[in-house]
C-alpha cells in the first residue's frame, strides 16, 4: 500500500484550515458590522487581511470574484402594510358604532428580490414578500433606496414582479441560466437579507430538482438545496458558480420553526419558470391565466393497473372528458391511462394537475397514453375556460370565478372561487360575495371549474349553492 507523502498531507490539512477560518471569520464580522457599501460603490466581499491570498504553487479557493459581480443585482425590499385595529375584530356592527376605537397600524416585513433587467428595472421575488403590501421599496447594495412599482404576482407559483426607476445611476442585473440543466450535486450559492442583518452569502449543492411535494403550497416545481435559506432570504438569489441566477429562494423547511436552526432543507423557484410567469404577468395585465385540459381523472391504485393493462400502479385514468374541451379536440377518451406528459412522469391525479398549472396558456403537451393496453401518444393544447358567471348561468350574471388557489386544493378542499362580484349585479343580488367559495350545487357535481361550468350545461329549474365564507358554510338560493 502506497503511504501518504507528508509534504501533500500538511499542504491539504492547510488548505481546510486555512478555508474554515476565512468562513469562521468572514461570518463572524457579517454579523457584528453589516457591510455598507459608500452610495455609488459596487458591494464587496471584506477581504480577511490575515490569510494570504495564496499557498506556495496553489491560490486559495474563494467565491468572492464572482460575488461581486452578482451581488449588487440582488436587492432587499422593505413592505408596508396599512391595517386597521379594533378592540371589537372584524365584527362590522361594532366598528361602525365605536369608530373612534378603530386604529391605524402599519405592519412592515422584509424580504429580497433580484433585478433581471437593468434597462427595465424589472425585479424578480415571492408573491408572500409582497402579498397585502400598500406601499413597497427596495435597497439596492450601493445603498440608494428606491420606491417599487407592483407590476403583477402569481400566488400559485410564489413569483412576483416590480419595477424600480432607471433614471438614476445604473442598475446591475444578473445573467440567467438554464435552471433546465442543474444536477443534483451542482454548487450553488444562495444570496439574500435573512433577518435583515444585511446581504448574506450562503452555499451548498443541489440537493434534489422537482421538487414537487411539499404541504401546503400552489403549483410545485423547485430546486431543494442545502444552502441556508431563512426569514428574509425569500425573493433572493440562488446562482451557480458562473454567477448566473437558477434559482428565487422561496421557502425553508423546518417543522420546528426557525428557531431550530437551518436543516439542510431550503427551496428556490427554477428560474426558467419564473421567467415565464414574469413574461406572462407582463403580458396579461399583471395576471396568470391558466389553461385546463378539460378532463377529469382519478389515480390507478392496486386494484385497477392489471385492468388497465398495466405493468404497475402508476398513472392517472380518464374519468370524464368534457365536451369541447382541449382533451376532447386531442381524442382523449374516457378509460385512457395518462403515464407521462412532455416525456415527466405523471404518477397521480395531483401530479398532472401541478405539471398542467406550470404550462404557459398556449402550451402544447405531448401526452404518453394506455389505451386498451396500446400505447399511443397524442398531442393537445390547453383551454381557457369562461370565467365569467352569465356565460355559466343568468343567475350568476355579475360574479367572476376562477379555480381554487393550488395551496387550498392541497389541502383537500374542492369547488370553485369567487374572484369578483359586480356591485348591484344578479349574483350579488343573490348573495353572492368576492372570496367564497362554492363547495357544491344542486346542478351537479365538480371539482373545478370546468366541472361546475358543466354541471350548469343544462340549468336547473332551481339552482343551490353550499358556499364557504371565511370558516362558516352556507346555503344561497339563487333567482
Amino acid at each position: 500500500m502506497q503511504r501518504p507523502k507528508p509534504l501533500t498531507t500538511l499542504l491539504a490539512l492547510s488548505l481546510a484550515a486555512a478555508f474554515g477560518g476565512f468562513a469562521a471569520t468572514a461570518l463572524r464580522d457579517g454579523l457584528e458590522q453589516p457591510a455598507r457599501a459608500e452610495p455609488g460603490a459596487a458591494a464587496s466581499v471584506p477581504a480577511v487581511a490575515q490569510l494570504p491570498a495564496s499557498l506556495p504553487g496553489q491560490p486559495l479557493p474563494s467565491l468572492a470574484p464572482m460575488l461581486q459581480r452578482v451581488m449588487p443585482a440582488v436587492v432587499s425590499v422593505h413592505t408596508k402594510q396599512r391595517v386597521r385595529v379594533s378592540p371589537f375584530g372584524d365584527d362590522p356592527f361594532f366598528r361602525r358604532m365605536f369608530p373612534e376605537l378603530t386604529q391605524e397600524r402599519i405592519n412592515e416585513s422584509l424580504g429580497s428580490g433580484v433585478i433581471i433587467d437593468a434597462a427595465q428595472g424589472l425585479v424578480l421575488t415571492n408573491h408572500h414578500v409582497i402579498e397585502g403590501a400598500d406601499d413597497v421599496s427596495v435597497t439596492l447594495a450601493d445603498g440608494r433606496t428606491l420606491k417599487a412599482e407592483f407590476e403583477g404576482s402569481d400566488a400559485d407559483t410564489d413569483v412576483a414582479v416590480m419595477r424600480i426607476p432607471t433614471d438614476g445611476a445604473p442598475l446591475t442585473a444578473i445573467p440567467l441560466a438554464d435552471s433546465g440543466s442543474l444536477k443534483v450535486g451542482d454548487f450553488v450559492v444562495a444570496i439574500g437579507n435573512p433577518f435583515g442583518v444585511g446581504q448574506t452569502v450562503t452555499s451548498g449543492i443541489v440537493s434534489a430538482v422537482g421538487r414537487a411535494n411539499l404541504p401546503g403550497v400552489g403549483f410545485q416545481n423547485f430546486i431543494q438545496t442545502d444552502a441556508s435559506i431563512n426569514p428574509g432570504n425569500s425573493g433572493g438569489a440562488l446562482v451557480n458558480l458562473a454567477g448566473q441566477l437558477v434559482g428565487i429562494n422561496t421557502a425553508s423547511f423546518n417543522p420546528r420553526g426557525s428557531m431550530a436552526g437551518n436543516i439542510g432543507l431550503g427551496f428556490a423557484i427554477p428560474s426558467n419558470l419564473a421567467v415565464s410567469i414574469k413574461n406572462q404577468l407582463l403580458a396579461n395585465n399583471g395576471v396568470v391565466r391558466r389553461g385546463t385540459f378539460g378532463i377529469d381523472t382519478q389515480d390507478v391504485d392496486e386494484r385497477t393497473y392489471r385492468g388497465l393493462g398495466l405493468d404497475e400502479a402508476r398513472g392517472v385514468v380518464v374519468t370524464r372528458v368534457y365536451p369541447g374541451s382541449a382533451g376532447a379536440k386531442a381524442g382523449l377518451q374516457v378509460g385512457d391511462v395518462i403515464l407521462a406528459a412532455n416525456g415527466e412522469r405523471i404518477d397521480s391525479s395531483v401530479a398532472l394537475r401541478n405539471f398542467q398549472g406550470l404550462q404557459a396558456a398556449d402550451a402544447q403537451v405531448a401526452l404518453d397514453v394506455r389505451r386498451d393496453g396500446r400505447a399511443l401518444q397524442l398531442t393537445t393544447g390547453l383551454s381557457l375556460a369562461p370565467r365569467d358567471g352569465a356565460s355559466f348561468d343568468p343567475r350568476l350574471a355579475g360574479a367572476v370565478f376562477a379555480d381554487l388557489p393550488e395551496a387550498l386544493r392541497r389541502q383537500g378542499i374542492r369547488g370553485v372561487l369567487v374572484e369578483s362580484v359586480a356591485r348591484g349585479s344578479r349574483a350579488a343580488q343573490n348573495g353572492l360575495q368576492a372570496g367564497d367559495v362554492i363547495l357544491a350545487a344542486s346542478s351537479g357535481a365538480f371539482s373545478d371549474l370546468d366541472g361546475f361550468r358543466a354541471s350548469l350545461a343544462r340549468a336547473p329549474e332551481q339552482l343551490a349553492l353550499q358556499v364557504l365564507r371565511g370558516r362558516e358554510q352556507g346555503r344561497l338560493l339563487l333567482r
